[in-house]
């Protein structure tokens, strides 16, 4: 019997350094072809660069981590379905997301099967890790972090600054507000959140306006803004069918300070916009854009030459998000796996909690500052604003040409800060 016991302690010491060398499997959802295809894809590019990078640089307590990505088309029931071929087959202990439809679907199932989701979707309902808001419709969300600020704090920074904007511009009487939009979870998500500070800071809250996720004629929505005599207006889709109102509200000589979400306003939006983009504000969650001189920009770089190894690609904002969110889920894998440890979806959890304003290594000045706690998963409460401006024709050249010339620019606006409130968490 002692013989016995001996052998499997033996079989089991041989064991662990096999164990200890296998690939750490990673889920990477991604829109390569749906409604949200124009953000989509430079995002989830961002992601799977950084994640081979890592690879390259040696993995995570040197195991590699074994990504499979699956392209959903932004349609929640497919995520869904994959998200359960990934928890029962492949046993992913980490997953990269994407939308707010299907991430907030996922959360319960994320919840009882301790995998961290990291999602492009920043909607503060998945903000409230404990469960303590007491909000109708916000359950705990343990496991769900993102990099950023949420949807509805972003909006609340630019109505800070659209007041500021109002009062130092000399305008008298209430600025008029109106939130525009698809009737979806996504561009919701800040809706009566953003609608209530807007109330609160003195703006005239108009009916919201609504118009498709998709590309189309939007001049009736134009002329509601005009005919509401709209200051600011917020668009809450994604870049795609921003593009139209932005040019059909042009046509119509609608004035207007537009106000776009994370995901309204790129590089690749203001090329395809022209003109009609300029004067755009929209939060930007990195510290820099592309071609900054910031410390971090290196490891950027060489992320980028993954997919581009010539070195010659522009890459927009959403790139660079892309690639700070999937470090900080390689840095919580690290700390799962210190001193041995499993690299398990809890331990994983735990990791995002062990740093306050937690910057990648190597990405200084580049990632801005996270902090997760068990009830808080608000990272940031920093918004920073910055402008499209564009001053020519946009057809006719690159967008690295066009950045270079100063055709378009992104001009810093204001980083706001904004304070913690506990009635703000899971909203």
């Amino acid at each position: 019997m002692a013989r016995h016991i001996a052998w499997i302690a033996g079989a089991l010491l041989l064991a662990m350094p096999a164990l200890a060398q296998q690939p750490i499997p990673v889920g990477h959802l991604m829109d390569n072809s749906g409604a949200t295809s124009d953000v989509g894809v430079p995002y989830g590019q961002g992601v799977a660069d950084a994640l081979a990078w890592r690879n390259q640089q040696g993995g995570v307590a040197g195991r590699r981590l074994a990504v499979t990505g699956f392209d959903y088309g932004y349609q929640a029931p497919r995520a869904v379905s994959q998200y359960q071929a990934w928890s029962q087959r492949e046993r992913v202990v980490a997953i990269q997301g994407w939308g707010t439809a299907d991430t907030e679907a996922l959360v319960r199932f994320v919840t009882r099967d301790r995998i961290p989701y990291i999602s492009a979707s920043y909607s503060a309902a998945l903000t409230d890790a404990g469960g303590r808001s007491g909000r109708q419709g916000v359950e705990a969300a343990p496991y769900n972090f993102f990099y950023g600020p949420s949807y509805s704090d972003a909006l609340r920074g630019m109505l800070q600054w659209a007041k500021q904007d109002w009062e130092r511009r000399g305008q008298q009487g209430r600025p008029r507000y109106v939130h525009m939009g698809a009737n979806h979870p996504y561009p919701n998500s800040p809706k009566e959140a953003g609608e209530a500070l807007a109330r609160e800071l003195g703006f005239e809250v108009l009916p919201a306006i609504q118009f498709a996720l998709t590309p189309g004629d939007y001049t009736a929505q134009c002329l509601t803004l005009r005919s509401q005599g709209a200051n600011y207006a917020y668009l809450g889709n994604t870049a795609g069918s921003n593009i139209s109102v932005l040019r059909a509200c042009q046509t119509a000589g609608v004035q207007v300070q537009f106000l776009g979400n994370v995901w309204g306003m790129d590089e690749n939006a203001m090329k395809a916009a022209g003109v009609a983009a300029n004067g755009v504000v929209f939060p930007v969650r990195t510290a820099t854009v592309w071609g900054g001189e910031a410390p971090g920009m290196a490891a950027i770089n060489a992320i980028s030459r993954v997919s581009d190894p010539a070195g010659t690609a522009y890459r927009p904002v959403h790139y660079l998000a892309g690639a700070c969110a999937a470090m900080l889920m390689a840095e919580a894998m690290e700390t799962a796996a210190e001193g041995g440890g499993q690299v398990t979806g809890e331990r994983i959890r735990n990791g995002f909690y062990a740093r306050q304003n937690w910057v990648p290594r190597g990405f200084e000045g580049v990632c801005v500052p996270s902090t997760f706690t068990n009830e808080d998963h608000r990272g940031t409460m920093r918004v920073a604003l910055y402008r499209a401006v564009v001053s020519g024709d946009t057809s006719q050249a690159s967008i690295a040409d066009l950045m270079r010339a100063g055709t378009m620019r992104l001009e810093p606006v204001a980083t706001i800060d904004l304070e913690r409130r506990r009635d703000w968490l899971g909203w």
